[in-house]
Parts: structure tokens; C-alpha cells; sequence
């Protein structure tokens, strides 16, 4: 676990009803992973868009790209900004995996990973940057 710093360097704020989506989302996927895009303004999110995992894949995800374009294009059409992704992890931890790391192509974004254990998903979330990665916080208000 030495490439993880579990240390909050920051936060993001999400509303119950945003968190909910999230959950709805990974919920309904399982047993694929389920991915999407958080966006707002100065941490808080105001906009959450579940994306199709093209791969349909129990242990990884890629977003579908004509869906993902049409999201960064509302998003910047609505002066928000991509604060985060999220993405689950139906068979495994909630941290980032190795692949995880390294395909993570947005470093200003913060990932949220679902997990699944005995019937409860848990949530966390990461920044990652040049193979780094540290825990992010993750309060709901």
C-alpha cells in the first residue's frame, strides 16, 4: 500500500441527493463497474452524469467518448468545471487500482471509487497525479 497517502490534502462537497445518484448508478451496473462525471464550481458538485462503461467489464471501465464529449461540452456551456470522476469497483477495494493510476488522464479531477462489500458500497475519494495518489475528502451537506 505504499502507493497511497492516506492523507486528506482536500475536499469535495456533494448533496445526499448526488451522492444517492452515484450509489443508484454503481448499484444498478454491478456486476459491471459503473463510471460517470462530477462537475460544479470551487469543490462543490453540481452535476453528476453517469457515462456507459463501453467495456461492460467487472474490472474496468472506459467511458463511452461520444457520451463523455457531450458532457464536457454542457459542462463548459454551463461554466462548470469537471471537479471528478467516479467509477466502481464491484469485486474489489475501495482504492485505485494499478490501472487506476495510470490511466488517470485528468489530474485536477478527483476520483471516486465504489466498492462493494458484504451487500454495502462505500465510497472514497483520490487525486491522482503523476502516479501519486492521496485520499481526498469526501463530505456530504
Amino acid at each position: 500500500m505504499d502507493r497511497l497517502t492516506l492523507k486528506p490534502n482536500d475536499e469535495l462537497l456533494l448533496s445526499p441527493e448526488h451522492w444517492e445518484q452515484m450509489l443508484a448508478d454503481v448499484s444498478l451496473g454491478a456486476p459491471e463497474e459503473a463510471c460517470g462525471l462530477l462537475a460544479g464550481q470551487n469543490n462543490r458538485i453540481l452535476f453528476i452524469t453517469p457515462v456507459k462503461n463501453e467495456l461492460h467489464s467487472p474490472i474496468r471501465f472506459r467511458m463511452d467518448p461520444v457520451e463523455q464529449l457531450k458532457a464536457f461540452q454542457m459542462f463548459e456551456e454551463r461554466g462548470w468545471e469537471m471537479l471528478g470522476i467516479y467509477h466502481s469497483h464491484p469485486n474489489g477495494p475501495a482504492i485505485p487500482s494499478l490501472t487506476d493510476i495510470a490511466e488517470a488522464y485528468y489530474p485536477d479531477a478527483i476520483h471516486l471509487i465504489w466498492s462493494l462489500t458484504a451487500d454495502n458500497w462505500t465510497c472514497r475519494g483520490f487525486r491522482i497525479s503523476n502516479g501519486k495518489v492521496s485520499e481526498v475528502l469526501l463530505r456530504i451537506n
